[in-house]
């Protein structure tokens, strides 16, 4: 199976990669279409850190390098999950920005449409590899596992405690009735 899911991550980083390397060469055709989700995102960038940079271009370009980062990281199979989910997060703003149908003329609505759903769907190739643990015990899995573990060890070491305890009891009762 492995070689399936490395080639499906290849497959599914891909336009990411190449998406993400064109936006950092050049945002600018890009800002139109971006600066009424970067508007609205601006703001709580400003409250979080007054440091960040908030203008269209500089959003579009640290987008870019996530997405291009995290299209890397999932190709070469290093740290899938979280990739998976910060590419997963950079597509959102991008698909909102990118095919907004709703808002376009007749004429361009079916496309950008079919654009939308195509990124709906890569958001849930990207889900899944995010939640994919490549057949290992998940998280939960080995959590609950430890702490069924810990607990029959407790268990173990209250009956030896209590059996201890009884053969003292017993040593020392049999001590005192010794003569001597």
């Amino acid at each position: 199976m492995k070689p399936v899911r490395s080639l499906a991550r290849v497959m599914l980083s891909g336009i990411f990669v190449v998406g993400g390397v064109r936006s950092l060469r050049n945002p600018t055709p890009l800002v139109p279409n971006a600066k009424p989700i970067t508007d609205r995102v601006a703001p709580l960038l400003q409250q979080a850190s007054p440091n960040l940079p908030t203008d269209t271009e500089s959003l579009i370009r640290a987008n870019a390098a996530a997405q291009l980062v995290g299209g890397l990281m999932l190709a070469t199979g290093r740290f899938t999950r979280p990739a998976a989910l910060l590419l997963a997060g950079t597509l959102v703003p991008t698909t909102l920005a990118g095919h907004a149908f709703w808002q376009k003329e007749p004429a361009e609505r079916a496309q950008h449409q079919l654009h939308f759903m195509k990124n709906v769907g890569i958001l849930g190739g990207l889900l899944l590899a995010a939640a994919d643990t490549e057949g290992k015990p998940g998280l939960r899995w080995r959590t609950g596992h430890r702490i069924g573990h810990s607990r029959r060890s407790v268990q173990r070491a209250v009956r030896t405690a209590r059996r201890e305890a009884r053969i003292a009891v017993r040593s020392a009762a049999t001590a005192r009735r010794l003569p001597g």
